[in-house]
């Protein structure tokens, strides 16, 4: 059983930035970030393998969102910069079991999700 717990949303101006963490409380190997904003189905955002080899991004978050972790203490981050109104959403963590990091059918544990608001 893995719990994961977010946080770190919260309401930012259009330009600033956030960083938000996720804390996994079992072992933990990919791991990735998916948001979903009111009415809309949730979205991949970002992923990273296990040491960090590798990352994947959505489109619309290349080059201002960055995905990172610390094995060592069980955390999964996401810095976002430059962020928008349309990056408003809720941001879940999530555990990957499947073979695509795109999806989140392929995801076995999330957490609860913390919301992120970008003011015009």
């Amino acid at each position: 059983q893995v719990q994961l717990v977010e946080s770190g949303g919260g309401l930012v101006q259009s330009g600033g930035s956030l960083r938000l963490s996720c804390a996994a409380s079992g072992r933990a190997y990919a791991m990735g970030w998916f948001r979903q904003a009111p009415g809309k189905e949730r979205e991949f955002v970002a992923a990273i393998r296990w040491r960090a080899v590798r990352t994947y991004y959505a489109d619309s978050v290349k080059g201002r969102f960055t995905i990172s972790r610390d094995d060592a203490k069980n955390t999964v981050s996401l810095q976002m910069n430059s962020l928008k109104p349309e990056d408003t959403a809720v941001y879940y963590c999530a555990r990957k079991s499947g073979t695509n990091y795109y999806s989140s059918q392929d995801y076995d544990y999330w957490g609860q999700g913390t919301k992120v608001t970008v003011s015009e």
